[in-house]
């Protein structure tokens, strides 16, 4: 587990699950199992955990403990398995978003700008669609698309142009092959944030991230009990948005919809107001939580 990243808010996590010894919950996104472990230690004899994590690596991770299951599986496949589980309904769902650092230290998983590997970036390894694959063969207009929206990149529409001329006379098949294509158009002196931006776009359409939390979200809403709680942490305004537009209004865009009474028809309600971030001494300790935006909500 040392292997992967420290949790971040951790015991902000857990009070916010508000666990019962007995109660049954979910942590959809396992990696190195350091928020389930420190669940399992809150839970008694008839307390149950079902993990989800798609990334075959973190199987080594699994909890030897008869209360707990690990499902190999993307987290917007929830009501399915955990109905497929016998775990229906649940007490609290936890969701850590985004990459762990286990990954980004993966060369070989060409989800870093630090290393020089094939552009993979596929947090389910048998999934088909890869990074390089995205990069070679997306039509101009989709990668402006990508680039634009998941990247939030200025220069967009330069940038996709440039990859889909540059592609013509050799493929893009590694995370060199890419930077040096692009080389000219990365601003000076934010060579970093600039290529962190380009491999969020593609790490995003590779993995479908905003559909599967859509997916998620929506499900989380049918799989809870009355009463209880959904934890989400984020690390990006487009993650966060997500998150905070369904808890407000139970929906991704629009105004909430009301019914004859004029009473909101939404699932769930904000438990804490805005989002909370983590403490000084935690982002001096741990550099992950800088950008990390925790919100939770409980079932109507």
């Amino acid at each position: 587990m040392s292997n992967y990243h420290t949790p971040v808010m951790l015991q902000e996590c857990i009070e916010a699950m508000n666990i019962r010894p007995d109660g049954t919950y979910v942590d959809v996104t396992f990696g190195g199992g350091g928020h389930s472990r420190e669940i399992m230690k809150h839970l008694g004899k008839g307390g149950r955990l079902l993990a989800f994590d798609q990334d075959a690596d973190a199987q080594q991770n699994a909890i030897a403990d008869e209360r707990f299951e690990l499902v190999d599986q993307n987290f917007r496949f929830l009501k399915n398995f955990c109905r497929l589980h016998g775990a229906t309904p649940v007490d609290g769902i936890l969701a850590d978003l985004g990459v762990s650092s286990y990954q980004f230290d993966q060369a070989e998983r060409g989800f870093s700008i630090r290393f020089d590997a094939e552009l993979d970036m596929r947090m389910n390894q048998a999934s088909d669609l890869s990074a390089k694959e995205v990069v070679n063969t997306y039509a101009e207009a989709d990668l402006h698309r990508i680039f634009g929206i998941y990247g939030e990149i200025q220069n967009a529409k330069s940038l996709a142009k440039t990859i889909v001329t540059a592609r013509l006379n050799t493929p893009l098949n590694t995370v060199a092959d890419l930077k040096n294509a692009i080389a000219g158009l990365i601003p000076r002196g934010k060579e970093n944030k600039y290529l962190a931006q380009v491999f969020q776009a593609l790490r995003i359409e590779v993995n479908q991230e905003l559909e599967a939390l859509k997916d998620f979200l929506i499900q989380s809403a049918d799989v809870l009990v009355s009463g209880g709680r959904l934890v989400v942490m984020s690390y990006h305004s487009l993650e966060d948005r997500l998150v905070k537009n369904f808890i407000a209004k139970g929906k991704f865009s629009g105004e909430v919809v009301k019914d004859l009474y004029g009473n909101d028809q939404k699932p769930f309600d904000a438990v804490s107001r805005g989002a909370i971030t983590a403490s000084d001494e935690e982002i001096k300790n741990n550099n992950r939580a800088r950008s990390a935006k925790l919100r939770i909500a409980v079932k109507k």
